[in-house]
């Protein structure tokens, strides 16, 4: 119903094209100038049929992009899994190398493209409630960072055990890093936008089962619990007049987007009187599709002194725990579920994965 309701096809595969297109542009003009292509998890062009043709065409160093920048199972280790299998299906363990670019959710790029959006947002959905004369001076308003929720011991799962993470996971913290960096930005900026602006992470997209925990709030169920001019608060809490609902989980504006966030959350915002806008995905953004240019020239640099190549950007600041920062390398156990078989896995970071061959 929902691929029916938005053309019948979804959108992924043209975003995806788009991305393609705009990283190949970067890496002619700034480099590295090393092929790409792309390979889908569930659909056509499948990670075994492309690691199988890059084979074939004589390369042996494969470096993986995932568009997907947070720690967790499904957004880091089942990518790694992927590889893993097919690297075995096709018996080519120790013929060819697959390394994976680290998580990027702290990447400059990414935050700017969420805070570009960001400031239009606030900037439309203040001139919407103008020109609607509500009467309010200072409308209240609220930022809800959306991402996908997962059941709660997969968030517990993510990144290295043993740390005291803020919200309970590396999931969870890492959100609330870039929510944070994407206000630093907006506030540094244009910070007339954020008065009387409050905001929260929120989830959406849940699936399974209802007795399995997953993290909450969802979207919707934190839009109903908002004072709004349809739901007044008690004792005279000033309405919440206007939304800006920021898709900070999402890379691109796929189903789960233009259903979840621009249908039923929108829907809701409209039924309860509320002012609403959301705001964009990094999809191609000039600044997005640089850092992740960086990404890859950040691992395929040959013969640079490791003082010169280009080191870590990193807009986050220390999480509230001060106990851990993040890492390049993923350990062993990283995201790994606590049921269920294991599978191979190839790793994320390692010595060595700089080195390539003329031919790749």
């Amino acid at each position: 119903t929902h691929y029916r309701a938005n053309g019948g096809v979804s959108p992924i595969n043209e975003q995806n094209r788009a991305l393609l297109a705009a990283l190949q542009q970067a890496l002619a003009e700034r480099g590295p100038r090393i092929p790409i292509t792309w390979a889908n998890r569930n659909w056509k062009p499948y990670v075994k049929d492309v690691l199988a043709e890059a084979y074939e065409n004589g390369h042996r160093n494969v470096l993986v992009l995932a568009t997907s920048a947070y720690p967790g199972y499904s957004s880091c280790r089942q990518y790694r899994e992927d590889y893993g299998i097919a690297l075995q299906q096709l018996g080519l363990e120790g013929r060819m190398h697959v390394g994976k670019i680290r998580q990027f959710f702290d990447v400059p790029g990414f935050s700017r493209a969420f805070a570009d959006g960001l400031k239009d947002g606030l900037a439309t959905v203040r001139e919407q409630l103008a020109a609607r004369d509500s009467g309010s001076v200072n409308p209240r308003l609220r930022i809800m960072f959306c991402t996908h929720s997962v059941p709660t011991s997969a968030a517990n799962e993510a990144g290295p055990r043993g740390v005291n993470y803020e919200g309970g996971s590396a999931y969870v913290e890492k959100h609330l890093q870039v929510a944070r960096a994407v206000l630093s930005l907006v506030r540094d900026e244009a910070p007339q936008l954020l008065q009387n602006v409050e905001w929260e992470l929120v989830y959406q997209s849940r699936s399974g089962p209802p007795s399995m925990p997953w993290l909450e709030p969802d979207v919707n169920d934190a839009l109903e619990a908002l004072p709004t001019p349809a739901n007044p608060g008690e004792d005279g809490e000033a309405p919440v007049e206007g939304v800006v609902l920021v898709p900070l989980g999402f890379v691109s504006d796929h189903m789960e987007v233009k259903w979840d966030l621009d249908t039923e959350a929108l829907d809701t915002c409209e039924r309860l009187g509320v002012v609403a806008v959301r705001t964009p995905t990094p999809g191609t953004h000039p600044a997005y599709v640089e850092s992740l240019r960086r990404l890859i020239e950040e691992r395929v640099e040959n013969g640079v002194p490791a003082d010169l190549r280009p080191g870590r950007e990193s807009v986050c600041a220390p999480s509230a725990s001060g106990q851990y920062g993040w890492f390049d390398e993923c350990e062993p156990g990283c995201c790994k579920p606590g049921r269920g078989a294991e599978k191979p896995v190839v790793a994320e970071y390692c010595t060595g994965c700089t080195d390539r061959s003329e031919e790749d």
